[in-house]
């Protein structure tokens, strides 16, 4: 009598459901900025990698790695010199404005109209994603994150962690399949910053949002992230989830395997680690 395997795999189920697209797709993704005597630098060289959807993936790399021109091309704010992104199984080339309503960006380094109030900021961008209710979604936010004393406040006269709200206010007026956060916590206290972390992963929790998170925070990077792109000169030089990294390089936080790929020791901790277990 043939025994029948109890479950079979999804590729020998004929009604299978297809598979799920990645949230981010890249393929050789290449973007080379031209110099004045006639050349050009490159900023980020053949990137290929995906993100799954529904977790929260981070991209660290030291200052000029090429982390935000990255960020850029996802969001189709630069072209790319060659290759190619798909978001949401959505080519960013030909279809951009299809997918731009479902996915946001925060930074707190890309400033706001400094004279319009905040309620006016956020107004505006949330009839630019096509909202119905806007003002019942701005009142929500502003609640949420605490900016209602803010509302009616010029921009420009709000302090540095202030203004890192209202931009995380502004990357959720849409409710984001994707989320593209660069320095969330830049310029908050600790305990805004240990709240904002909480409303993100309960964020996550509750849409099943993907989000791509750089951050020079690496308690921050260890707490929120599922898997970690690590990125040298335009390159992702290493990849895994916090807790492979750690093993791998032999080190006890990821900060000290952050040093160990910025300052380009490879993979020393890792050698280490493997002749300790020799």
């Amino acid at each position: 009598m043939t025994q029948r395997t109890p479950y079979p795999r999804v590729a020998d189920t004929p009604d299978a459901p297809p598979a799920i697209p990645a949230a981010i797709s890249a393929a050789g993704l290449t973007k080379r900025f031209p110099t004045p005597g006639g050349g050009s630098v490159t900023a980020v060289d053949a990137l290929s990698f995906t993100v799954a959807r529904g977790g929260v993936t981070g991209l660290l790399g030291g200052n000029g790695a090429g982390k935000t021109t990255t960020i850029s091309m996802l969001l189709g704010v630069l072209l790319p010199t060659s290759g190619r992104v798909e978001i949401l199984g959505v080519d960013m080339a030909r279809h951009r404005h299809a997918v731009l309503p479902r996915m946001n960006f925060s930074s707190p380094y890309v400033e706001l109209p400094h004279r319009l109030t905040v309620r006016e900021n956020l107004t505006v961008y949330g009839h630019l994603y096509g909202l119905t209710c806007v003002k019942k979604r701005v009142q929500e936010l502003a609640e949420q994150l605490d900016l209602t004393r803010f509302l009616n406040r010029p921009s420009g006269g709000l302090s540095a962690g202030q203004k890192t709200r209202v931009a995380l206010a502004k990357a959720l007026l849409n409710d984001p399949e994707l989320l593209l956060l660069d320095e969330p916590t830049a310029s908050l206290d600790p305990d805004t910053a240990d709240w904002i972390r909480t409303y993100l992963e309960r964020y996550r929790a509750r849409t099943g949002a993907t989000i791509l998170l750089a951050s020079h925070n690496m308690l921050e990077v260890e707490r929120l992230c599922d898997d970690v792109l690590m990125m040298r000169q335009g390159r992702i030089v290493d990849r895994g989830a916090p807790p492979a990294l750690l093993a791998r390089y032999g080190r006890s936080s990821l900060e000290e395997v952050f040093l160990d790929i910025a300052r380009a020791r490879g993979n020393a901790g890792a050698a280490e680690a493997a002749d300790a277990a020799e």
